[in-house]
Order: C-alpha cells, then sequence, then structure tokens
C-alpha cells in the first residue's frame, strides 16, 4: 500500500480539524480561519506548519492578555527597610517594573502580523495576494508586447 506524500493528502488541503496538541484557544483559532483560508484557495497542506504558527500565537497573545487584565501592565516594586537586627520595619515604594506578560503579548502580536500576512489575513496582504495574481494571468507574450511598446 503505497501512501501519499505529505503535501497530497488530504486533497492536498490543510485539514479542518485542529492537530490534538495545541492548546484549547490554538484550536479555537484553527477552526475559525481554516474554513476562510480554504475559501481563498491559496492555502495548501504545506502551509499547515504556518498555520500551527498562527494558532499557537494567538494563544499565546490571549493568555498575556489574560495576565495583563489580572495582574496590570505594570506592578509596583517596594524596597524592604530592616533595622540594624535584621527585623522588618516597613517598606519603601521604589517605582514600578512592566509586567513580563507585556512583552509576552506584543512579540506574540508581531508574530500574528508577520503570519498573517503570509497566509492572507489582513486586508493589505490579501490585496497584494490578489495584485500578484493579477499579474501572473497575463501570458509571457502579453507582457513582451508590453514590454516593447
Amino acid at each position: 500500500m503505497a501512501t501519499k506524500p505529505y503535501y497530497l493528502q488530504n486533497d492536498g488541503k490543510v485539514s479542518r480539524t485542529p492537530p490534538s496538541y495545541l492548546g484549547v484557544l490554538a484550536k479555537e483559532c484553527w477552526r475559525k480561519i481554516v474554513p476562510f483560508l480554504e475559501a481563498t484557495g491559496r492555502v495548501e497542506r504545506v502551509d499547515t506548519s504556518l498555520v500551527e504558527q498562527y494558532c499557537t500565537q494567538y494563544e499565546i497573545y490571549r493568555v498575556a492578555y489574560e495576565d495583563i487584565k489580572e495582574n496590570g501592565i505594570q506592578t509596583p516594586m517596594y524596597k524592604t527597610l530592616q533595622d540594624q537586627m535584621g527585623e522588618i520595619i516597613g517598606k519603601e515604594f521604589a517605582g514600578f517594573r512592566k509586567n513580563p506578560a507585556v512583552m509576552t503579548m506584543k512579540d506574540a502580536s508581531n508574530q500574528l502580523n508577520t503570519i498573517g500576512a503570509q497566509l492572507g489575513l489582513s486586508p493589505k496582504s490579501r490585496q497584494e495576494l490578489m495584485t500578484i495574481a493579477a499579474k501572473t494571468d497575463k501570458s509571457a507574450t502579453d507582457e513582451l508586447k508590453n514590454f516593447f511598446k
């Protein structure tokens, strides 16, 4: 029994069922974007890893956002004050510290934008893909005619 190469499995399409190893939010994202991607006709089975990356970055983004909602963008820092015997006698405000989830959310957002553009998930990237598709619809003969005009 011969098996098909990976890119030809599932008729060359991305599976509508998310991989079992994805988290809950990533699976939710998968179920939302795969039908759209299939409808555009620009994503194939070999692009599955990009879809996985997009969905996992979405989950990271959402988890970081929940942490920010719970703990705030920044947290106050305090310096412990001690007496000569080492007993804690109070705390002194030392400023604010940025929640590390802010940077995590920013990084995930950047990745979502980059991968999303590759998949055609933004209005600008869809327009660029349409422009590229329109250019490739012309024959080489037509291109040469236009070049020598």
